[in-house]
């Protein structure tokens, strides 16, 4: 007699693929029965709703918490380092990180709050990380960069 041509593992393999056919179709039918249901929900049930602290809730906001916002008042972007106008020209600041070695260093500037590079041949006195100081804005090389660097006391 012959010997059988299905081996212990091709009977294995297509146990396992009937069965994943089979875990398929299963969760086909369950997708289709939960789409279903959702077929009878109204647009009031799909709302969400945001709170007066921005969180997701199915609840209207209650009227009486409504503050007025006018449009003029929301601010879609930061306005950047250059289109800021100069008051008086000079700013204040503090040296935020300086090498001395390196010659060079970033004030944290006072108005904005941006990192401002510098370097030594613009500083008009010695300074320190961390002293407040006044500076002019200049346009550098690779963007803003301080100038005229004075150590306010």
């Amino acid at each position: 007699m012959g010997r059988s041509q299905e081996t212990f593992s091709k009977k294995e393999n297509a146990k396992k693929r009937q069965q994943k056919k089979r875990e398929k179709e299963q969760r086909r039918e369950e997708k289709r029965q939960a789409a279903a249901s959702n077929k009878g929900k109204s647009l009031d049930d799909m709302l969400a709703y945001v709170d007066e602290y921005g969180n997701i809730t199915t609840t209207p906001p209650d009227p009486k918490k409504l503050k007025p916002v006018s449009a003029d008042e929301i601010m879609i972007s930061t306005p950047k380092l250059e289109d800021i106008e100069d008051a008086g020209g000079m700013r204040t600041g503090r040296v935020a990180f300086y090498n001395e070695s390196k010659g060079y260093g970033f004030i944290n500037d006072g108005m904005t709050g941006e990192r401002i590079f510098f370097h030594v041949n613009d500083l008009t006195e010695p300074i320190a990380e961390d002293d407040r100081i006044e500076f002019n804005i200049v346009k550098g090389q690779r963007g803003p960069q301080a100038a005229d660097i004075k150590k306010i006391s």
